[in-house]
């Protein structure tokens, strides 16, 4: 068993979005929940992958195949057909400050 298939799917989807770049207050507007809550899902996600930092966590994700590193996963959390994403903008409804989930 690898790492990351201890990663929960929140801990998963928190992980992706650091590794598209969002800040800690975007994470939480896409999440519909509080910061402090996110700083939980990365620290617990910090501790699985043996990471110290956001940029180590990126990375890690990167390495892993990037937006579909959670096809690769054997816990099957997330769906392998359908994905998400992040899109900023006024592709789809606005969720707060111009941020979106964008399903492809």
């Amino acid at each position: 068993m690898q790492p990351r298939d201890r990663l929960t799917a929140k801990e998963i989807q928190v992980a992706t979005l650091v590794w598209q770049g969002l800040t800690n207050k975007d994470i939480a507007g896409v999440l519909l929940t509080s910061e402090q809550v996110v700083k939980n899902y990365l620290r617990t996600a910090f501790d699985k992958l043996g990471v110290w930092t956001r940029l180590e966590l990126a990375l890690y994700v990167a390495g892993h195949g990037g937006a579909n590193w959670h096809v690769q996963l054997g816990n099957g959390l997330l769906p392998t057909v359908a994905g998400w994403n992040v899109a900023v903008g006024n592709e789809l409804g606005q969720i707060s400050n111009g941020i979106a989930i964008k399903r492809e």
